[in-house]
């Protein structure tokens, strides 16, 4: 089973070497597609560097697009039979990835969630997110009929199969509810597995904000009643 990993990248100068590390360190990655969206921090600066590595691909956006534009790009570009969204910070550890991996190979799904709120370690800050994150979620429920409990995680993975045929718009933060909004509708399998989960702040150089959950909130709210 060929694994693709798709990291979106934007001006993470201080932890693109070290993610891309982690991720080659745990050894499943057929290939590792990095999408800079036109980062203006110093980034590009280090993707010849990081181009070198084995399985490494390096896309660029020429201006910022956002997260689901990159993603996009992402999914395009991949050529594995199972695809993993990354985040280009150090949120979510790669070491995950054989228990994210699990539902799939064993036949029980063909997409799975990377929960943060089933019990698995994480650092607590940011309360205010985590309510807006489990308010998603609950109106993903109510919509779709659903028992998720963590939409907006950044760890999906799905079999390539899911995405053919699926057109997404998304062009931000609106992704992960595009995203599993479609899924849900087509009644795929989703499996969720417990995550350690590390956020950073806002002086860390955390991105999403408050408008990105009314769109987000928006778009779950569309594609109930549109495709």
């Amino acid at each position: 089973m060929k694994l693709s990993v798709i990291i979106p990248v934007y001006n993470e100068k201080n932890t693109l070497r070290e993610i891309v590390r982690r991720v080659l360190a745990v050894g499943l990655a057929t290939e590792v597609i990095l999408v800079d969206d036109g980062s203006v921090d110093g980034t590009r600066d280090l993707l010849p560097e990081i181009e070198k590595l084995p399985s490494v691909q390096v896309i660029l956006h020429e201006r910022n697009q956002g997260k689901g534009a990159a993603v996009r790009t992402g999914i395009q570009a991949a050529s594995g039979d199972v695809l993993l969204i990354q985040d280009a910070d150090l949120e979510y550890d790669p070491r995950e990835y054989p228990n994210l991996l699990k539902p799939i190979e064993e036949g029980l799904a063909d997409v799975v969630y990377g929960s943060r709120f089933l019990g698995a370690a994480r650092r607590p800050i940011l309360f205010w997110n985590m309510v807006a994150n489990k308010f998603l979620t609950l109106v993903t429920n109510i919509l779709y009929n659903n028992i998720l409990t963590d939409m907006e995680t950044g760890y999906k993975v799905f079999k390539r199969e899911v995405v053919q045929g699926m057109t997404i718009h998304a062009r931000r933060f609106d992704f992960e509810p595009e995203f599993t909004a479609k899924v849900l509708k087509r009644k795929v399998r989703i499996y969720e597995v417990p995550i350690v989960f590390n956020p950073r702040d806002y002086s860390e150089g955390k991105k999403i904000g408050a408008w990105d959950g009314v769109e987000a909130l928006w778009t779950l709210v569309k594609y109930r009643f549109v495709d």
